[in-house]
């Protein structure tokens, strides 16, 4: 009994056929969303160098440059997004060959986009696994600074010398 199956796309409503300008539409899309992943990716690679240096202060600034890419990235990826949804397509490698099969400078802009996705995926997790390395370098030294500081203070309010709990005078031999 054909009510019994699975809804399938041919039994829906047809795609909307994409007009000349959905098309040119989706080729500006993926050209600008290359510019910023560009971007993206020399950010994550100034994050690195400064993750390995341990520069804080350079981390700090570069912080918000990071955020605000991203989100533009973000605003890309979602208008791409809406206008295959407006296409009945989903937001896929496929739809985007498919409607851009006519065009194959898009379809390669196209695949060094998915592949500099990819370099960006893995220079982020490599920057996540710099800064868990450098958090846990900074909880020992935390750790070690608040054992120190729970030891008996080696100056009075007068500047005199006190011999620490369990050791010898500053200055003994």
């Amino acid at each position: 009994n054909r009510r019994d199956e699975p809804h399938s796309r041919s039994m829906s409503r047809p795609a909307p056929t994409p007009t000349p300008a959905d098309t040119q539409r989706l080729a500006l899309l993926v050209e600008a969303e290359l510019i910023q992943l560009r971007e993206f990716i020399a950010i994550l690679e100034q994050e690195e160098a400064l993750l390995v240096s341990g520069d804080s202060d350079g981390l700090i600034a570069l912080a918000q440059e990071k955020s605000d890419r991203y989100r533009q990235l973000q605003r890309l990826h979602d208008d791409r997004a809406l206008l295959l949804a407006r296409l009945g397509r989903p937001d896929s490698d496929a739809s985007m060959r498919e409607l851009c099969a006519g065009l194959p400078r898009v379809i390669a802009r196209w695949a060094e986009l998915l592949e500099l996705a990819r370099i960006a995926r893995d220079r982020n997790a490599i920057n996540g696994k710099l800064i868990l390395e450098r958090m846990a370098t900074n909880q020992a030294a935390l750790s070690v600074l608040l054992a120190a500081a729970d030891q008996a203070p080696l100056y009075d309010a007068e500047g005199q010398a006190h011999p620490m709990r369990g050791g010898r005078m500053l200055g003994s031999a």
